[in-house]
C-alpha cells in the first residue's frame, strides 16, 4: 500500500476560491486527469508528478500548519483508491478533509466516503458545459454525499438554461433539500451574466433552495 503511487500536478497552500467555504486556507493536493472535459474547463494540467502517499504526506506537512486539505483536480475520483488511503491518513493527522469533484463518479465516491469530512460537488449543466446530461450520475453521487456535509456547484455562463437549473432543483429536493446550491459565474467580471444570475437565483429561491451567487475568488484577487 505505502508504495502505491498517484499523478499528483501540484501541491501548494492557497485560500479556498469557490463555494461555501470560500476564503479558508487550505492545502491543495491536486490530481492529474479527469474523465469529463468541460468547455469552460479553468484547469488545464500539462504535466504531473507520481508520488506516493507518503511523500504527499510530507509535502502537505512541509508547508506548515494548516487543518484543511483541499483534494482537487482534475478528478481526485479517477484514482479512488488512492485517495482512499491518504484521506485515512490525512484523518489520522487530525486534518479536515475536503474533497472537490465533478460529482458524477458515485461509485468511487462510495468507496471514500467514510474518510471525507466535506463534499463540494458539481453539477455539470450540459447547457453550460457543452456536453452530455449527467443527471443520473448527480442524483446518485448526491445520495451518497449526502451522508457527510455537502454542497453543490454549478458554472453559470451565458448559455446556461433555465432548465437546468430546474433539474438540478429536482435533484436537490429529492436528495437532500438543505443543500446549499452555489451559482459560480463563469467568467467573474462579465457584467451580462449578472441578469441571468439573479433570474436562476430567483427560481431557486422560490423553491425553498439555499441558494449562493458566489464568484471565483481566486481569481478576483489574482491568487492561486
Amino acid at each position: 500500500m505505502n508504495s502505491m503511487k498517484a499523478k499528483i500536478s501540484e501541491i501548494f497552500k492557497s485560500i479556498q476560491g469557490e463555494g461555501v467555504y470560500q476564503g479558508v486556507e487550505q492545502v491543495f493536493v491536486r490530481f492529474y486527469g479527469c474523465n469529463v472535459h468541460c468547455s469552460f474547463c479553468d484547469t488545464k494540467l500539462t504535466g504531473y508528478s507520481e508520488k506516493t502517499v507518503n511523500e504527499v504526506l510530507d509535502d502537505i506537512v512541509s508547508l506548515g500548519e494548516c487543518g484543511s486539505v483541499s483534494l482537487t483536480g482534475g478528478e481526485p475520483l479517477v484514482q479512488a483508491d488512492y485517495v482512499k488511503i491518504l484521506s485515512a491518513k490525512l484523518k489520522a493527522m487530525g486534518k479536515i478533509v475536503y474533497l472537490e469533484t465533478n460529482g458524477i463518479m458515485y461509485e468511487s465516491l462510495k468507496e471514500v466516503i467514510d474518510y471525507i469530512d466535506v463534499v463540494s460537488m458539481d453539477f455539470k449543466l450540459p447547457s453550460s458545459t457543452k456536453l452530455i446530461n449527467f443527471w443520473q450520475e448527480h442524483e446518485r453521487f448526491l445520495e451518497v454525499a449526502k451522508a457527510k456535509e455537502v454542497f453543490v456547484k454549478a458554472v453559470i455562463g451565458k448559455g446556461t438554461e433555465r432548465e437546468d437549473i430546474i433539474e438540478s432543483i429536482r435533484i436537490i429536493k429529492r436528495i437532500k433539500p438543505d443543500t446549499p446550491f452555489v451559482l459560480q459565474p463563469q467568467n467573474p467580471f462579465e457584467e451580462l451574466l449578472s441578469e441571468k444570475l439573479v433570474f436562476l437565483s430567483d427560481i431557486c429561491l422560490r423553491e425553498h433552495i439555499d441558494v449562493r451567487t458566489m464568484c471565483q475568488l481566486h481569481k478576483i484577487l489574482g491568487v492561486k
